[in-house]
């Protein structure tokens, strides 16, 4: 079994030879505290995820409960068990070792089951070896430079000329190693505003992710982030400039093992925790080192691969996951990407025609995959020595989406995860006729806004206003069980730039006074209190 990586033209094949250790899943029996925890969710989680949740209506259950860590340490003192990685979602251990010193794990009264990843341990399985990633070096008005036919494609440009460009949304990026990140001038103006949080390196152990690393393809993750937080003035602009951003490190360039989809689970819980509103992730899990380990073609069916599993999890916690569909072009889609909670992308070239290399879609898949398309083929970014290059894969065309989608969650920030996927795939241009090379099209953002609005006129009918954006008069329509309430307007900075008591009988309001730029209206009464965001031009 070899795994290929191309970078800069070179291809790197590494070898390895099996022994008897192995990788297993261990699943254990029960939490400590449940109860508790789940009516204190503060214990586990932070305020800004537990108020994501709340506003997304996402329940707080067991599965939000850490791991007991005593079994852990009952695990790690087992002779011949290394532990690898942890999941409170499945209540799970990733753990290496001899085969019968992980079966004799099944004598502790604290494990449920054991899942080795060679299946054929467990069951029979056929196996396809097949790649993971390839890639090659081939102010709201922004000047975009040589991003602008990549944004231009999807209509990402039309959310940042509304002073929609991420503020105030988080997102969560898994990779490679986010090699000079914190030196890149090309991140500065993320540093300066605060927006680059640091993260996490799950395979080392180790918070610091932006250590060199000479290794082919470990900058990877550099170059995703480039897409979206990356901005050289007048010469490049990602798709969400004022996102801020975590960065995780969950894949191991030097080998490939199953232990990476539990790095990746590890890391979206603590994403989970941290209030994360997006996940992007440019990897994908079918074939590896270990023949044994290698997935079937058939298992790429939404629900069977670890990593899968886990993504529709971190879905259901109200998270919005974007993903590469792969570049094994007809081989098909891989793990997460084909997972239904996950808003897959594919890759066309800059005239909108599907990349060779990209992954397609089948009817293995319980949902239409890819999802949509966008630039993937010669796509810009820059690279860890701060050239701004273009690059092959479906890697690029996912975070290039991914950002896009990130402004337009904060255009729309009543919505849910699945409305906006919803409102992505609805928007794209050939939503009627969809197919597995395509999907849905190439999504086109600024629709997907109108689709929207319109939507939760119709949904949300306590309070509409119009035009948006707006010269002089701001229409708006009062609910008919309100009697009277208070317009109050605020800036950017959060101060208060006109109040006004309204009866119901009122039907507009002059807001000709006001600067141009972005403002909130906040509509409240006895009953209750509504925010909406409008442009005055």
């Amino acid at each position: 079994m070899t795994k290929r990586l191309l970078l800069l033209g070179l291809f790197i094949s590494h070898f390895l030879a099996f022994s008897q250790i192995q990788d297993a899943w261990v699943y254990l029996v029960d939490k400590q505290n449940v109860q508790f925890s789940i009516n204190n969710p503060t214990t586990i989680l932070t305020q800004k995820a537990v108020d994501r949740k709340n506003a997304h209506g996402v329940g707080i259950d067991e599965r939000d409960v850490p791991v007991n860590e005593s079994y852990i340490s009952q695990l790690k003192i087992q002779a011949g068990i290394t532990v690898m990685a942890k999941s409170k979602w499945f209540n799970a251990v990733h753990v290496r070792g001899d085969e019968t010193d992980i079966k004799a794990l099944s004598s502790l009264g604290f494990v449920s089951n054991i899942d080795f990843a060679d299946k054929s341990l467990n069951t029979n399985r056929t196996s396809q070896p097949r790649d993971k990633f390839e890639i090659e070096n081939t102010q709201t008005d922004f000047v975009y430079g040589s991003t602008l036919n990549q944004v231009e494609m999807i209509n990402a440009d039309a959310l940042h000329l509304q002073d929609y460009t991420g503020e105030g949304m988080t997102v969560a990026v898994m990779d490679a190693s986010f090699s000079q990140v914190n030196s890149m001038s090309a991140f500065q103006r993320l540093k300066d505003a605060g927006h680059l949080l640091g993260g996490y390196d799950f395979v080392d152990r180790t918070s610091d992710v932006y250590a060199f690393d000479p290794f082919p393809d470990a900058s990877h993750g550099t170059r995703v982030l480039s897409t979206m937080a990356g901005f050289v003035q007048d010469q490049y602009v990602g798709t969400a400039p004022d996102a801020t951003y975590y960065l995780f490190r969950t894949e191991d360039v030097n080998s490939e093992n199953p232990v990476e989809e539990s790095y990746w689970v590890e890391a979206a819980e603590r994403a989970d925790s941290l209030g994360v509103d997006v996940i992007n992730t440019s990897l994908g899990y079918f074939d590896y080192d270990n023949p044994n380990y290698t997935y079937a073609a058939s298992e790429m069916n939404g629900n069977t691969a670890y990593i899968t599993k886990g993504a529709n999890i971190a879905f259901e916690k109200g998270m919005l996951l974007i993903n590469s569909a792969g570049n094994q072009g007809f081989s098909g889609i891989i793990a997460p990407a084909d997972a239904s909670g996950v808003l897959t992308i594919g890759a066309v070239n800059a005239s909108g025609v599907i990349a060779s290399f990209s992954s397609r879609g089948s009817a293995i898949q319980p949902t239409q995959k890819p999802d949509v398309v966008a630039q993937g083929q010669a796509a810009y970014v820059v690279s860890e020595t701060s050239s701004i290059v273009t690059n092959n894969g479906t890697s690029f065309s996912s975070p290039i989406t991914a950002g896009g989608v990130t402004c337009l969650w904060q255009a729309l920030p009543n919505a849910t995860n699945s409305e906006i996927m919803d409102y992505v795939r609805q928007s794209a241009s050939q939503y009627l006729t969809p197919d597995y090379d395509y999907g849905y099209g190439i999504p086109d953002l600024g629709l997907a806004l109108n689709i929207g609005l319109s939507l939760q006129d119709e949904k949300i009918s306590e309070f509409k206003m119009f035009p948006n954006p707006v010269e002089d008069i701001l229409y708006f329509k009062i609910p008919r069980d309100i009697e009277q309430s208070t317009l109050t307007i605020y800036n950017v900075l959060g101060k208060v730039v006109l109040k006004k008591n309204i009866e119901k009988s009122d039907t507009s309001i002059n807001v000709s006074s006001l600067a141009s730029g972005l403002y909130v209206i906040s509509l409240q009464s006895s009953h209750s209190t509504k925010s909406f965001k409008f442009i005055k031009s």
